[in-house]
């Protein structure tokens, strides 16, 4: 990353996504919170209503995507990293920069496009 302008703009971008990745880990885990609470409520037998979803099934949903929500933070924390080391906006797989197009849609990007294509991610 050249400027002390792209440096900041891109900073700032990232603390934007890490506070939506924040928000969404925390708003998942309190539904988790409260489907666990409904899961030992004595009423709660959804299991065997044929028409709704149960409530094992939307525990996995939640928790899937609270997972993934772990997982995107983790990536900006790691851009983040590289942010203040200078190797943010340098292609891990074959070390050009990544286009800034890129880092625009996919702040924490490590791969340029076609490395990512080649790794399958």
């Amino acid at each position: 990353m050249s400027t002390v302008s792209s440096r900041a703009s891109y900073g700032a971008l990232l603390a934007g996504v890490r506070a939506g990745a924040i928000a969404r880990r925390d708003g998942l885990s309190a539904a988790a919170a409260e489907l666990r609470r409904d899961r030992g409520a004595e009423t709660a037998d959804d299991e065997h209503d044929p028409e709704g979803v149960t409530l094992s099934m939307e525990w996995e949903r939640i928790e899937g995507l609270r997972l993934a929500a772990e997982r995107d933070l983790a990536e900006v924390d790691e851009a983040l990293t590289r942010l203040g080391s200078d190797d943010y906006g340098r292609c891990e797989g074959c070390g050009r920069p990544i286009p800034m197009e890129r880092l625009r849609v996919r702040p924490a990007a490590k791969r340029c496009v076609p490395c990512a294509e080649r790794v399958g991610g």
